[in-house]
C-alpha cells in the first residue's frame, strides 16, 4: 500500500508539473514530435540499418560529465566547465527542443539520476572545512526541480552514509580518495550509489570502498552488493566502477516497469587489469543469506550463429565511462568508451548489435556501433566523440555526453523512424 501511495502521489506530481510551471506545456505529442521524429540530415540516413543524428543537439553545454532524460522528459546534465575546480559544476536543464531551462551549481557534480517521485539525485563533493580544503564525496538529494525552485531533502555524505562506517574516524586521504562514480534507481525508488577508492581489505569489518551501496526511498543505507570482488577481474568485479545503470527508467508508466534488482557495471579505470569492463550482475534474494549478487551466465553464450561479436569478448573495452539499459521491449544496453571514443550497442544477452527488421534476410544482429576520430582526425562529426562519457536512452532515442566536443548527441536506429 505504501508503494501505491507513492506512486500515485509520483503521477499526481507529474501532471501537475506537465501544466503548470516554469517550462510551460510539456505534453507527450509535443515531446514526441521532437524526440521521435526530430530532424534528421537525408544525407546522414544510411541505406542499411544504423543510428542516424536527431537534431538538434546540445551544444550550449561545456564539458558534459552525464546526461539522462527524467521521468518528467526533461533532459539533465551535468557539465564540468573547469575541469582544474570543482566550485563551478552545474546540473542543467533542457527541455525536448534542447532548450536550457535552468541550471545550478553544485559541488563536484559528476553523475545524476531521477526516481519515480520526480527526486533527483546528483552525486558530487561536499566540503568539511571552511577554507574548502578537504571534500568528500556525496549524493545530494533534490526536490522539485521540474519547477525551478529546489529543495535540497537530504545529503548521503561519505563516510557517515555507510552503515559499516557509523562508528569509524575519518581515514584522512584515504577518505578523500573516495568517489561517487554511478547512480541508478529500481522501480520502487530503492538507489544504488557506485564507490570506488583505496581501502579493499575484503577482511575488514568495513566494506571495501569498490562497490554498490543500496539505499530505500528514505535515504537509508540497506545494504551492499556483497561478493563482488573489489579488486581483481572477474565476471562480478566491482573493480573502478565508472557507471552503474538498473533496468527500471523513465518513462513514467503505470505498469509495465521491470521490478529487477539486477544492475550494470562499467570499469573504465584503467589503472585496474581488467579482463571485462562492462558486466552483468544478477541480485537474487535468498531467504538465508538476504540479497546474493553473482556474474550473469547467459552473456556467456557466444553463439556465432547469431551475432558476430559479444559484450563477454576478453578485453572488449578499454576504459568504459557509462552503461545504459533500455527499459523498453528492446532491452538494448549502452556502453561508452573513452579510449575508443565510441558508443557500442548489445542486447540483453550479451550480443552485439540491434535485431534485423522483420522482412531482412539478415538473421543476425546487425552491428550498429559506432564512434571514433573520423576522416578529418578532429572527431568533430555527428558520429565521432571525444571522451564521450555518460548515456542514456529514451523513447528509442540515444543521448550521449561528448565531452570532448563540449555537446550531447542525439541518435535514432532508422528502422525507428517509419
Amino acid at each position: 500500500m505504501h508503494f501505491i501511495k507513492t506512486f500515485t502521489l509520483a503521477i499526481a506530481a507529474l501532471l501537475l508539473v506537465s501544466s503548470c510551471n516554469i517550462f510551460g506545456n510539456k505534453q507527450n505529442d509535443t515531446v514526441d514530435d521532437i524526440f521521435v521524429q526530430g530532424n534528421i540530415d537525408p544525407n546522414l540516413v544510411p541505406n542499411n540499418v544504423s543510428y542516424v543524428p536527431l537534431y538538434p543537439f546540445i551544444t550550449n553545454v561545456n564539458k558534459p560529465l552525464d546526461v539522462f532524460v527524467g521521468y518528467d522528459d526533461l533532459i539533465y546534465a551535468i557539465a564540468d566547465n573547469d575541469e582544474t575546480s570543482i566550485d563551478d559544476n552545474e546540473l542543467m536543464i533542457f527541455d525536448g527542443k534542447a532548450n536550457l531551462v535552468f541550471r545550478m551549481t553544485i559541488t563536484g557534480a559528476t553523475d545524476i539520476t531521477q526516481d519515480r517521485r520526480l527526486h533527483t539525485f546528483v552525486a558530487g563533493r561536499y566540503y568539511t572545512t571552511a577554507d574548502k580544503s578537504v571534500s568528500l564525496a556525496a549524493i545530494y538529494h533534490i526536490e522539485n526541480l521540474a519547477a525551478g525552485s529546489p529543495i535540497f531533502r537530504d545529503t548521503l555524505k561519505h563516510f557517515a552514509c555507510d552503515e559499516s562506517r557509523r562508528n569509524t574516524s575519518f581515514r584522512g586521504a584515504d577518505d578523500i580518495a573516495v568517489q561517487f562514480t554511478g547512480i541508478a534507481t529500481l522501480h520502487d525508488n530503492t538507489l544504488y550509489v557506485a564507490r570506488t577508492g583505496p581501502r579493499n581489505d575484503i577482511s575488514s569489518f568495513t566494506r571495501p570502498d569498490n562497490g554498490v551501496l543500496v539505499f530505500n526511498s528514505a535515504g537509508e543505507n540497506i545494504g551492499f552488493a556483497n561478493g563482488l570482488n573489489p579488486t581483481q577481474s572477474s565476471l562480478k568485479s566491482a573493480a573502478g566502477i565508472t557507471g552503474i545503470a538498473t533496468q527500471a527508467g523513465p518513462p513514467q508508466r503505470i505498469s509495465g516497469i521491470s521490478i529487477s534488482p539486477n544492475f550494470y557495471l562499467s570499469l573504465g579505470d584503467p589503472s585496474y587489469a581488467l579482463e571485462y569492463r562492462a558486466i552483468s550482475i544478477v541480485a537474487t534474494n535468498d531467504p538465508d543469506q538476504g540479497m546474493v549478487y553473482n556474474e550473469n551466465t547467459n552473456f556467456l553464450n557466444f553463439d556465432d550463429t547469431k551475432a558476430n561479436r559479444f559484450m563477454y569478448e576478453s578485453f572488449r573495452f578499454k576504459e568504459p565511462q557509462d552503461i545504459y539499459y533500455a527499459p523498453d521491449a528492446s532491452g538494448y544496453i549502452f556502453v561508452t568508451d573513452k579510449a575508443t571514443d565510441s558508443l557500442y550497442i548489445f542486447t540483453n544477452v550479451g550480443f552485439e548489435g540491434v535485431n534485423p527488421p522483420a522482412n531482412s534476410n539478415v538473421k543476425k544482429q546487425i552491428i550498429v556501433s559506432f564512434g571514433g576520430s573520423g576522416i578529418d582526425g578532429k572527431a568533430s562529426g555527428p558520429f565521432n566523440f571525444i571522451d564521450p562519457t555518460g548515456v542514456c536512452y529514451n523513447r528509442r532515442n540515444i543521448l550521449v555526453a561528448d565531452k570532448g566536443n563540449n555537446r550531447i548527441c542525439r541518435y535514432i536506429l532508422n528502422t525507428d523512424l517509419q
